[in-house]
């Protein structure tokens, strides 16, 4: 089949056409593919099991639990589990704008604060989100930051690092990026653990106890705020040695053109003392993010995390549509939608879902833009606006409502005596033309 590449196991041929490499990691390999069935996009991860320790394969199985377990809108979706002998196949959602860090890397100086504020606010959303699941993420970076610039979002993504934790109890292992890794992360500081208070940590020399709520987390949105409104890390040397040496001393410049509400956020998360960390609740409810919404994401039906949020009309056309494609039999789909599978089964019911809720949605939203009176009053707006110099414009503001209704009138009756068309606009400046997009129609409505 097209784009099925040689040395990819026999169980996806057939479900999934493999394109280009987007990514590359030390275990793993993650491609543009097509699903067959629905021709929706998806990413597919693709982990090579025989080059993994035990480590990395308990690291693997438990990307997987925690992927199975967050379901937001601003963290990509996995669709579907391919487990064969030799690879492990994770079906993504695909995000259309890269990562974040390749973005920050064409903005030297950083971005401008709104712009800033509205992608951070989504990160600790999501983030705030998985910590009420009692899952941490450990590897928060830009890299696993992916853009879906059509819908305005940014999401997590390479839950590789994440782990489930229980209130009162401890993780150990160390893990994460040099340049994101809290002090405590790297050196054995020793700090009480409260029985039940997620904020404090104790380490031993070569193990690292985390606990609860991972402020490595926290840290790691300080690093990810910085990069976001200065344009680069804030602990980035020459070489590993003195990367270590400023984190561990936590000295760091924000630039002078950086807010001074912006800087204090960015000051409350990268404390040396895990104990004077800004709390996600903190973080939210901070002076800078205020104004912000940090859930867009809210507005789409999409990702669909149960089948239930579709009408019976749409599950049973989707279910018909799989049944008649000879995917699976309609007692399979439902028992795999109902025990909430990771198979091919539901992968292709929630992208042929999504499809239709996208599809929906967007047929929505150009009925309300092409409305009359939508129209109407973005002409209105246009009309109003200082910005766009154009004589004919101005003229056309000091004109009265009855004068431009006998103007429509004197026109309409040329038009009708001598076949002209108002479409025909030669004494109208072209920048008005292309600005107004002027015809016959939207003349008269808009008049």
């Amino acid at each position: 089949m097209a784009g099925f590449k040689r040395g990819y196991d026999g169980k996806i041929a057939g479900l999934y056409d493999l394109d280009k490499t987007l990514g590359r990691g030390h275990f793993a390999v993650v491609k543009l593919a097509r699903h067959v069935f629905t021709g929706e996009k998806v990413a597919v991860k693709v982990i090579d099991k025989t080059k993994l320790d035990t480590v990395a394969t308990g690291h693997l199985f438990q990307e997987v639990r925690c992927m199975k377990l967050v379901q937001h809108p601003n963290i990509v979706r996995l669709y579907e589990v391919i487990d064969t002998q030799t690879k492990l196949y994770l079906i993504l959602e695909l995000g259309d704008g890269g990562d974040m860090f390749d973005y920050i890397m064409k903005h030297e100086e950083g971005l401008n604060e709104d712009l800033a504020k509205k992608y951070f606010a989504q990160i600790v959303h999501a983030i705030s989100y998985c910590h009420r699941l009692h899952v941490v993420h450990r590897d928060l970076k830009p890299e696993n930051v992916v853009f879906f610039e059509k819908q305005g979002l940014v999401k997590l993504t390479d839950f590789g690092f994440s782990n489930k934790f229980q209130p009162g109890k401890k993780l150990t292992t160390s893990c994460g990026s040099l340049a994101y890794s809290a002090p405590e992360i790297l050196l054995g500081d020793e700090y009480d653990a409260p029985a039940v208070g997620p904020r404090r940590l104790r380490l031993t020399l070569n193990t690292v106890l985390v606990i609860c709520r991972a402020l490595q987390d926290i840290w790691s949105l300080g690093v990810i705020l910085f990069m976001l409104v200065c344009g680069q890390p804030p602990f980035q040397e020459a070489n590993d040695s003195e990367t270590l040496t400023m984190i561990m001393d936590c000295k760091y410049t924000v630039p002078a053109r950086v807010s001074g509400s912006c800087k204090d956020l960015i000051d409350r998360m990268l404390q040396r003392d895990p104990k004077q960390r800004a709390s996600l609740e903190e973080i939210e409810s901070h002076a800078w993010l205020q104004g912000v919404d940090p859930s867009p994401a809210t507005k789409y039906n999409t990702p669909l995390v149960s089948h239930k949020n579709l009408s019976e009309e749409e599950h049973n056309s989707i279910i018909q549509r799989m049944v008649l494609g000879d995917i699976a039999d309609r007692e399979a789909i439902v028992e795999a939608l109902e025990t909430n599978k990771y198979n091919h089964i539901t992968a292709t019911y929630y992208l042929l879902a999504e499809r239709i809720l996208r599809e929906k949605q967007e047929k929505e939203v150009q009925n309300r833009s092409s409305s009359p009176s939508n129209i109407k009053a973005q002409f209105r707006r246009f009309l109003k606006s200082p910005k766009v110099p154009c004589p004919f414009l101005d003229k056309r503001r000091e004109e009265s409502w009855t004068e431009r209704r006998s103007e429509r009138k004197r026109l309409t009756n040329m038009e009708e005596g001598t076949g002209a068309q108002l479409g025909n606009t030669a004494n109208v400046p072209r920048l008005c033309r292309e600005a107004l997009n002027i015809n016959s129609g939207l003349y008269h409505l808009l008049l």
